[in-house]
This record gives C-alpha cells, sequence and structure tokens, in this order.
C-alpha cells in the first residue's frame, strides 16, 4: 500500500467529553460515562464512553433511552469550558508538526503535512501525532491519513477507539478498498438518503460504483447523486483551510426541498448574513466584498458580487449588499441552495484609515453618530446571541 502521496490527516479524538471526565476522575475509568443531559430529564446524550457504547448508547440519542439501555450508566452534565481548554491544547500540538491545521469541531482537524519534513512518511508522522496527544494530554485519537478529506475523514473512523487506518492513493486500490464499506460511510448520505438506498437494495459503496450517474439519478435526484458518484470513487477536491489564511468568510444553507418562496430564501438570507457579520467582528477584520451564491433546481450556480465602499464590518452595510444582490437576480425559478460570503478582508487599521465600526472601544472616535449607533447594536446582538443563541433575536424579512 502506497501511502507516499497521503498527505491529509484527519484527527478525531476519541469519545472526547467523555475520556476527558475519564481522565479527571480516574475512578470512572473503564465504568460506562454518559456525558449530556440527566435521564430524568428531556435532553440527549452528548458523548458516550466506549464501555457505554457497547449497550447501544451513542450521541444524540435521548437520555432517557440512554437510560433504559444503560441504567448502570453514570450521567454527567457537559463541562464545555473544561474540554475547550483540552481542545486548544489538542490543536497547539497539530500547529507544532503542520501550520495547515483545520479544525473542525472541538475535537477533531484535518492537517495538511505535503510542505513539512518528513512528509514522506505519512505514517509515521500519524504516529508520532498520536503519542505526542497520549503523552501530553492522556487522551488517544484516531487517525486517518489519505489523499484527500474525504478518504481521510473516512479511514479515522475506521479502527476507533485509538486506530491509525491509511487509505491507498492510486485510483483502482481507492476504489476497492470503499467497496465494500457501508453506503452510509459517503459523506452526505444521512438517515434519510441511506433509507431510499436500502428500499433500492443498495447498501455498499460498491453497488454505487457499479452504476452510472443517470442510474443514480432515479433512486436519490438529479442533485445529489453526481455527489455521491464522485465521492464513491474517493474524488474530493476540498483543501485544507486555516485559521491564519483566512481570506474570505461564508455561509450557505441547503434546502431540504428546492425553496421557490421569496420570503423564506430573504429570511434565510439575512440570517446568513448575520452569522457571516459576527464573524467578521470577531476575526476583528473589514469586508471589501460581497457576494451571492445561488444553486438551483438543475444544480447550476452562480454568484453575484459588490463592493463594499468604504470596507465594513455593520451588519446595517452587510445586508444591504446581500439583499441587493438577491433582488437584483430576480430570482424566478426553486433554489437548492443559497449562501452569502464576503472576501477581501483586511485587518482593521488601528492608525484611523478606516472609519468603521469594527469595535467601537477601538475606534470610536473615528466614526459618525450613525455609525455609533449601529456599532452599539451589532456589539448588543453580538452578545445576546453568544449567551442565547443565534434564535434569541430575528430580523423582520421585509420587502
Amino acid at each position: 500500500m502506497d501511502a507516499g502521496t497521503c498527505h491529509i490527516l484527519h484527527v478525531d479524538m476519541d469519545a472526547f467529553y467523555a475520556a476527558v471526565e475519564q481522565l479527571d476522575h480516574p475512578e470512572l475509568r473503564g465504568k460506562p460515562v454518559i456525558v449530556g443531559s440527566p435521564p430524568n430529564q428531556r435532553g440527549v446524550v452528548s458523548t458516550a464512553s466506549y464501555e457505554a457504547r457497547e449497550y447501544g448508547v451513542h450521541s444524540a440519542l435521548p437520555s432517557r433511552t440512554a437510560y433504559r439501555l444503560c441504567p448502570h450508566g453514570i450521567f454527567l452534565p457537559v463541562r464545555m469550558e473544561r474540554y475547550v481548554a483540552v481542545s486548544k491544547q489538542i490543536m497547539s500540538i497539530f500547529r507544532r508538526f503542520t501550520p495547515m491545521v483545520e479544525k473542525v469541531s472541538v475535537d477533531e482537524a484535518f492537517l495538511d503535512i505535503a510542505d513539512v519534513p518528513g512528509s514522506g512518511n505519512p505514517v509515521g508522522i500519524g504516529r508520532a501525532l498520536k503519542q505526542t496527544i497520549r503523552d501530553e494530554t492522556g487522551l488517544t485519537a484516531s487517525v486517518g491519513i489519505a489523499p484527500n478529506k474525504f478518504l481521510a475523514k473516512l479511514a479515522s473512523d475506521l479502527e476507533k477507539p485509538d486506530g491509525l487506518t491509511v487509505v491507498p492513493t492510486e485510483p483502482c486500490a481507492i476504489e476497492r478498498f470503499l467497496a465494500p464499506l457501508p453506503v452510509g460511510k459517503i459523506w452526505g448520505v444521512g438517515k434519510v438518503t441511506g433509507t431510499v438506498f436500502t428500499r433500492a437494495g443498495i447498501r455498499t459503496i460498491g453497488q454505487v460504483q457499479a452504476m452510472s450517474v443517470l442510474e443514480l439519478e432515479k433512486i436519490v435526484g438529479p442533485h445529489s447523486a453526481l455527489h455521491i458518484h464522485r465521492l464513491a470513487f474517493g474524488r474530493d477536491d476540498r483543501t485544507v483551510q486555516t485559521e491564519h489564511e483566512e481570506k474570505s468568510i461564508s455561509a450557505e444553507e441547503t434546502f431540504p426541498m428546492d425553496c421557490d418562496d421569496p420570503v423564506v430564501l430573504r429570511r434565510t438570507l439575512i440570517e446568513l448574513t448575520e452569522r457571516v457579520g459576527r464573524r467578521l467582528r470577531r476575526s476583528r477584520k473589514l469586508a471589501g466584498t460581497a457576494q451571492l451564491k445561488l444553486r438551483f433546481e438543475d444544480f447550476t450556480t452562480i454568484t453575484r458580487q459588490q463592493p463594499l465602499r468604504p470596507p465594513t464590518s455593520s451588519d446595517r452595510a452587510l445586508l444591504a449588499a446581500a439583499l441587493a444582490l438577491f433582488r437584483r437576480e430576480r430570482v424566478g425559478r426553486p433554489v437548492r441552495l443559497i449562501g452569502f460570503g464576503i472576501h477581501k478582508l483586511t485587518d482593521l487599521d488601528m492608525s484611523g484609515s478606516e472609519r468603521q465600526p469594527l469595535l467601537f472601544d477601538d475606534v470610536g472616535e473615528l466614526l459618525t453618530a450613525d455609525e455609533k449607533r449601529e456599532a452599539r447594536l451589532d456589539a448588543a446582538v453580538d452578545m445576546l446571541r453568544e449567551q442565547y443563541g443565534h434564535r434569541i433575536l430575528r430580523r423582520g424579512v421585509g420587502e
């Protein structure tokens, strides 16, 4: 098996929340630990230790069901601050191996090792990474090593816990590697699509490989067929995106069914734009270009953009641009996906050459009265949503 061009690693911590609890409380090691809501309340399991998983307990399972399956399980509340602190330690370990780290969540990340010393021996790097994590945190991780992100993530899940799986690099070998795996291993094939495949008698990725895109369209529809077909052969062109080189910020929403309701489209666009605005202000940057993205029922995709003059971080300015782009497009057919993004990001110029309300405390003296009000409003809304969630406040859709 040639691992010479396997330069993408996916590292996934094993039962992370539960493992941290067992680390902090050694008396819990070897016992079924269930982190999440208590069994006498409505709520779900966040993470279950491998001892609890033997009883069928898994994340997102209702806690009451988890208790019925494992009545002797030890239920613990989520301690997010502690998990985040350990996560930061783990991410710092990743960056000692390569600067190309894409954090996916608190307990997983992609690493690109193509340009680091020793990249010709990815297995050695993977083993060294796992050992460093164990030595410095006391936790175990599973690592997938592959030519691309989809295959690396899939591989990291195959030998849990404490696994290391290498995917072959030759197309024919990748095809053979994937063929016997359940079709649910394909990214994007969730419970609903999985049920559709089951009804069609399709259970393995190899069966998908044996089909044409046209045949696949008859089962999953034209929107998903090409995506699923490409992944069935292990084709994924996505690159590792690091926080340090973020040159754009975007958010998008794929509708469960194609949407032709202009009110729903506008409301979704507003929420996406506000989400982008929060990330922009948190990064202490200004945006110079706004971009609307639309994908239609036939899977054709268009993008439309306009400059932001002067560069801004204000929700009001971002929303004005997003809605202007949407009105200009005069959408008259069902939409599968809508997205909003910003580009040409620049750091806040603390010398005052940019008159923008990025952070009121930093540049307040440079702002007009209206800009000060906008800055205060954005800061207040960001704080409320950080504490209580995005839906605590919602804008009117308007015309």
